[in-house]
């Protein structure tokens, strides 16, 4: 059979990069992945991948490898800092069968997803990876798209009929199609992710995810692995320094967390500042470059919206790349493929996840719930399994079927 295109090239060895390599590999299309640094990332991120995402992780051949070395979440709950009491919470078991599949959110470390994923696509499907290739430029014509590439050996030169940029909020190939152009904003808000020993269920009673409502002291607490290590992801004064940061640890985590702890009683295993975004890149695709996740938009990580709409944005482009490459689409799906998951990020993405910020660092904690719709309707799926279930599946609206727009 003669196929429509030959190669892909995807630029970014990070979750987004690797599904994406992972899933038309495993559909038999070549692909080439191109990362700046020598290694996977081992910084604290995103750890929890919700419901909409299942789907995508299943079809990688991935889902049943990472729920056995990682954990399924089920409790999410809001608390008040004062007494850490429970204000509103849902059950993510009413998604245990959805038409035979398990849409519960699923965790496990991202450095130990992304060497998983990487194992799979070198391994089982004879992919490639250059380490130590950083895209310094792009280019196009009507037959093919390149990119000039700085690696260790002096500058090179990389073609495919494709080039996906899956390469991060700095996204080097979004900067070459649009400078610094990046719609949106940033937050005055300082966060800091840690990933912290500390028996926040044994001791505590502490759910799976856990959302401390304050407007100064607000935090998360998520646990990520079996043995004890959560996420702990908390709010701080902009303007620090790191040093300043790391000084001001211990005082925050004996503020905020129960039982009031000295540092003797926890370990912090990892600790990063982050600063949070609402972006969107102008477009997704430009001729033969399209972006997919942080490359394309960013937004705050209360909620996991961020990686959660990553793994979807990378499924919708393999579904419209698969379509081209079976001869089922034309080229132009990847103008709808563009579109619509621009319209989900300014739709859903943006709103919701502005405001689970929004929610968590409220500045009334005690009248949250009367004022806030979206706790009220988690405090009803307590006693109410039919409206939990309705609820929850809700989450698969960030989604887009681009199958429908198939020819046969």
């Amino acid at each position: 059979m003669n196929r429509p295109f030959e190669k892909i090239i995807v630029v970014g060895a990070g979750p987004s990069g690797l599904l994406m390599a992972l899933l038309l590999a495993k559909h038999g299309i070549p692909v080439h992945i191109l990362e700046a640094s020598d290694h996977l990332d081992q910084q604290p991120r995103a750890a929890h991948y919700g419901p909409p995402a299942i789907p995508d992780l299943m079809r990688a051949g991935i889902l049943d490898e990472i729920r056995r070395r990682g954990m399924i979440l089920n409790t999410y709950c809001w608390r008040r800092l004062e007494d850490h009491s429970v204000i509103a919470q849902f059950d993510l078991d009413v998604l245990k069968d959805v038409d035979g599949n398990d849409l519960r959110s699923t965790c496990l470390v991202l450095q130990d997803l992304d060497k998983l994923m990487l194992d799979e696509f070198v391994e089982k499907y004879g992919g490639t990876i250059s380490w130590e290739h950083r895209v310094v430029g792009v280019g196009q014509d009507q037959e093919k798209a390149w990119v000039n590439v700085q690696a260790p050996d002096g500058p090179k030169k990389f073609e495919a009929d494709y080039i996906i940029g899956c390469d991060g909020a700095n996204s080097a190939v979004r900067k070459s199609l649009f400078g610094e152009e990046f719609p949106g904003w940033t937050w005055d808000t300082q966060i800091v992710a840690t990933n912290t020993y500390y028996d926040f269920s044994g001791k505590f009673g502490f759910h799976d995810a856990n959302f401390i409502i304050h407007p100064e002291h607000f935090f998360m607490a998520a646990k990520i692995t079996n043995d004890g290590l959560y996420r702990v992801t908390y709010g701080e004064s902009p303007g620090l320094t790191l040093e300043e940061l790391r000084a001001r640890q211990e005082m925050k985590f004996e503020l905020m967390l129960p039982g009031h702890p000295k540092p003797s009683e926890y370990k912090v295993v990892n600790f990063a500042p982050y600063k949070m975004h609402q972006r969107c890149a102008p477009a997704f695709r430009v001729g033969r470059f399209l972006l997919a996740a942080d490359a394309a938009h960013l937004c705050n990580p209360w909620g996991g919206l961020g990686i959660t709409g990553g793994f979807v944005d990378v499924g919708g482009l393999y579904d419209c790349f698969a379509g081209i490459w079976d001869g089922k689409a034309d080229e132009d799906i990847l103008d709808l493929y563009s579109e619509k998951r621009i319209e989900k990020w300014k739709t859903i993405i943006d709103p919701i996840s502005q405001d689970n910020f929004r929610r968590v660092s409220d500045a009334d904690p005690q009248t949250r719930l009367e004022r806030d719709p979206w706790l009220q309707m988690c405090k009803r799926t307590e006693t109410d399994k039919v409206f939990a279930r309705e609820l929850l599946l809700g989450m698969l609206d960030v989604r887009y079927d681009f199958t429908q727009h198939y020819k046969v």
